[in-house]
């Protein structure tokens, strides 16, 4: 009997797989190896042993992947004699194997820990750390504790911490008393598995260990995060020399966290504050870190001090990730003296970067101390805190900014005032100096002053821009049509109609634009847009039919179709995206004369449009043009086509 399985036939009689793991061609041996794993056949597998050795690599994945599938006793202990073999590779893919396949099969395994050969034993301890069975924990840590080699006691902790259960932690906490290199292995294994009971046995093997072990205990210890390592921590600080000390602190804030650092007793709050700032000093990163961490917490000038140190000696672009944790941890100091010191002038780097920190302390007083320091600062400086005032302050600052329109020339600095007493507040004294910014030298600042005298509108404003839009000069004529179209489109139609004609295409635009705000109220708008699809300029027609799509009504559509005669290309592919985007169905007769059309972008986006608008009518025109020579064509036309039949689906 047979059965078709993934387009092959699956053999199940393994005297035909077996004949075929003899043959001398190597396509045959893969094809055999897969046939053996697809029908678990048990008998093969001293044949896909051997094919391990093979020095072809396909032949090699082929075996390994068969063994894999047909797994079980006969599996395993045939490739556990492997692992004796002299050839690396060979070993190494043995043990890959028995990774996989040892953890349902532990008696084949298990007693390879007691093998005279010291390099099987300590395989066999590798290979165990994968079984995920807590059956491999008795004999691991029988090895563990009794095994002679130093190097297979080493290979059974890791594989205990591999393994991370908690019934390994007795054995690894005994385990703690060995030799240092196989301590390593066992500090690793305890963090894994962070077994309570493993706190006081390292904690213990502190006072008889090398410096380096102590080191790696104290890290464990952190990664634990235990709070009851803190108490026996604490005890060690005084008698330990400055760099384990620092790692105690390290430990510490990582158990406790940052805010719970100030629930420690009052004394040792003090006395581990002082430690932090000494961890400061610490020439490893994640020292300091963690003293930040601490410092912040717990507050001080001094302690904000050296953070500021630490924090001004980052390079913005290398350290960015950091320099944003220790800001927002001098943010969380507040106010403190080191930001009021580096504000007042002087060196600039410093000053920015507190700035950069006081933007992000909730504080009323950063307002006052921010503007204080503003004139006696350089220009880059001037801009960041000009920035930060124009988001944080309220109407207490509107002297402060309407001071800095009068005196102030950069213009950034305008740029941010403008945008406070505008946009923000909308305070209207400041109309003048807005009003008259619309002359200044660079386009953002004119940009932003025209937004804020938007912002202040009113009669008045209008009637300056009214004013305006008599004027020869088209640029003030465009922020003119641009700010009333804003404020009052509808009071000001008879304007927009005049700027409508105007010479300008840009103000044309506008113009354009302005009137379709109208959209939603009055149906005049429709006809004032009309009468632009015969405008001299390309950017100008296509700008009535984007708004078309935009205020789509019904009245739009004969416009649109006669968007699709257009001289340019690009107004006839705006007209078809929004007949295709409004689903059109009216549409597609004329829609479908531009399949033959000889720019191909145009015949594309025809093809797109008619997919989305769908029915019987477009899906028999992209079905004729389907077939197409063309590769572009006839993949657009496969995935209308496509869309058509999905959209289907869907209403169904």
């Amino acid at each position: 009997m047979s059965k078709i399985l993934g387009g092959r036939e699956q053999m199940t009689d393994c005297k035909e797989i077996l004949s075929m793991l003899t043959s001398p061609e190597s396509d045959v041996l893969r094809e055999g190896a897969y046939l053996a794993g697809e029908a678990h056949c048990e008998d093969a597998v001293p044949l896909l042993v051997e094919m391990l050795k093979s020095s072809n690599i396909g032949v090699q994945e082929a075996a390994d992947n068969a063994l894999r599938m047909i797994g079980g006793k006969e599996a395993v202990s045939g490739v556990i004699p492997l692992l004796q073999s002299d050839e690396a590779p060979v070993r190494n893919g043995a043990m890959d194997i028995l990774r996989a396949l040892g953890g349902k099969e532990l008696q084949l395994l298990i007693p390879l820990l007691k093998d005279e050969d010291v390099d099987l034993r300590i395989f066999a301890s590798d290979i165990l750390g994968s079984a995920e069975n807590v059956m491999a924990v008795a004999p691991l840590c029988e090895a563990l504790l009794k095994d002679p080699e130093v190097n297979v006691r080493y290979q059974a902790a890791v594989s205990l911490g591999s393994l991370g259960m908690p019934e390994a932690a007795k054995c690894l906490n005994q385990a703690m008393r060995d030799e240092e290199w196989v301590q390593y292995s066992v500090i690793e294994a305890l963090a894994k598995i962070g077994h309570a009971s493993s706190v006081d046995a390292m904690v213990k093997a502190m006072s008889h260990s090398s410096e380096l072990v102590v080191s790696m205990i104290i890290d464990a210890l952190g990664e634990m995060g235990n709070v009851k390592a803190v108490t026996l921590l604490l005890n060690r600080m005084e008698s330990s020399p400055t760099a384990l000390r620092n790692k105690i602190v390290k430990s510490i804030v990582n158990i406790l966290g940052a805010k719970l650092v100030n629930l420690l007793p009052k004394a040792e709050r003090e006395n581990f504050r002082e430690y932090l700032l000494v961890a400061l000093e610490d020439e490893e990163i994640e020292v300091q870190d963690a003293a930040i961490l601490g410092l912040a917490a717990m507050g001080g000038d001094d302690a904000a001090a050296g953070i500021f140190r630490i924090a001004s000696k980052l390079d913005p672009d290398k350290d960015q990730d950091r320099l944003e944790r220790i800001l927002g941890s001098l943010s969380r100091m507040g106010l403190t003296e080191i930001l009021r010191t580096n504000l007042q002038g002087g060196d600039q780097a410093k000053a920015l970067l507190a700035v950069e920190a006081l933007s992000r302390v909730n504080d009323p007083e950063v307002e006052t101390c921010l503007v204080s320091a503003f004139w006696e600062n350089q220009v880059a400086v001037q801009r960041s805190i000009i920035f930060v005032l124009a988001r944080i302050a309220g109407p207490e600052a509107i002297d402060f900014f309407m001071d800095i329109l009068a005196r102030h020339h950069d213009g950034k600095v305008l740029r941010s005032a403008a945008n406070f007493l505008g946009q923000k507040l909308r305070h209207a004294p400041a109309a003048d100096a807005l009003f008259a910014m619309l002359d200044h030298q660079y386009d953002d600042v004119k940009e932003a002053a025209l937004d804020a005298c938007v912002a202040i509108d009113g009669p008045e404003m209008q009637h300056r821009f009214q004013q305006l839009y008599q004027g020869i000069d088209p640029l003030k004529r465009l922020m003119s049509v641009y700010a009333l179209g804003k404020m009052d489109a509808s009071g000001n139609i008879d304007i927009l109609k005049s700027a409508l004609e105007d010479e300008s295409p840009e103000i044309r635009k506008h113009a354009l634009e302005a009137v379709a705000s109208l959209c939603h109220d009055s149906e005049v708008w429709l006809e004032l847009l009309v009468t632009r699809l015969l405008d001299e300029n390309r950017d100008v027609r296509q700008t009535v039919v984007e708004i078309m799509g935009q205020c789509f009504s019904a009245a739009a559509i004969p416009h649109l179709l006669h968007a699709l005669h257009d001289d340019d290309d690009w107004v006839k592919v705006r007209a078809l995206e929004v007949l295709g985007q409004h689903k059109v169905v009216d549409a597609i007769p004329e829609v479908v004369e531009l399949l033959e059309h000889p720019n191909k972008l145009v015949t594309i986006r025809t093809i797109e449009c008619l997919g989305s608008i769908g029915g019987t009518s477009a899906f028999r025109a992209l079905l004729a043009v389907s077939g197409s020579e063309d590769y572009e064509i006839m993949e657009a036309a496969e995935a209308a086509i496509a869309k058509i039949q999905d959209d289907q689906e869907r209403e169904i």
